[in-house]
């Protein structure tokens, strides 16, 4: 797959996230909540003349030189990453365990400078904040489906055997595909019936408004059918 940006909450964003979706090639497009405690980074210093009206969210100068002397380090895990030989959750635990690692503070600078840009367009346009909402209503409404067809054990996957979670993975994996093919068919249906008639009643914003991720009409314990009218055939061993 070619992943171009991800779509985030504000939790799901940090500085050291932003200079490794810079490094990897895609955008990282959080959604911020706390918006006014945003700060955004000077990119020299002696700038406080030139934005009057921004002296309150601006803060100090990104440090350009320690980028520079770490840049070669911070290429290396950011290839890892890149490549597989690195997981993201061993690189960022060496760094929480010593923050005082240049090459984490320079990715923090990095991830500083990153961010400021995005702040700035998010604040600017509003097709990007408009693409953010639209995009995290999707994968909300994907996370929602998974939950509800995912049911067992409160839709954790608790096994530590990797062929067990890989067998938890693949079956929901089976049942996404199931279950978007088949929503996909029934909608299909409703627009092509009669003539076309709800199709040619449809506007863009109808289309836009299509999904295949609906769940309500499924019953994932199954169906049991009950004959009020007989009884339960049970036998009874006399001894």
């Amino acid at each position: 797959m070619e992943v171009d940006r991800n779509y985030v909450d504000t939790h799901g964003q940090s500085v050291v996230a932003f200079a490794f979706c810079h490094l990897l090639g895609f955008k990282l497009m959080p959604r911020f909540k706390n918006m006014g405690s945003q700060k955004l980074y000077r990119p020299e210093a002696g700038m406080n003349e030139e934005y009057p009206h921004l002296q309150q969210a601006l803060s100090r100068p990104i440090n350009w030189d320690l980028i520079r002397q770490q840049y070669e380090q911070i290429i290396k895990f950011a290839t890892a990453l890149r490549l597989g030989t690195a997981f993201a959750e061993s690189i960022l635990k060496r760094f929480t365990r010593d923050t005082k690692h240049p090459t984490y503070q320079a990715l923090c600078e990095l991830g500083k400078a990153i961010k400021t840009i995005f702040l700035c367009d998010y604040l600017h346009y509003e097709e990007i904040r408009r693409k953010i909402h639209e995009g995290l209503n999707t994968v909300d409404q994907w996370n929602s489906v998974n939950t509800y067809i995912f049911y067992g054990k409160n839709s954790e996957i608790r096994p530590n055997s990797i062929e067990d979670q890989e067998v938890s993975v693949l079956s929901l994996q089976l049942l996404q595909n199931c279950l978007v093919y088949m929503n996909t068919l029934m909608v299909q249906e409703v627009l092509y019936d009669n003539n076309q008639y709800w199709l040619k009643k449809m506007t863009p914003e109808d289309f836009r408004g299509l999904t295949p991720l609906f769940y309500h009409h499924v019953n994932p314990y199954g169906t049991f059918e009950l004959d009020m009218d007989q009884r339960i055939t049970i036998k009874l061993k006399v001894s």
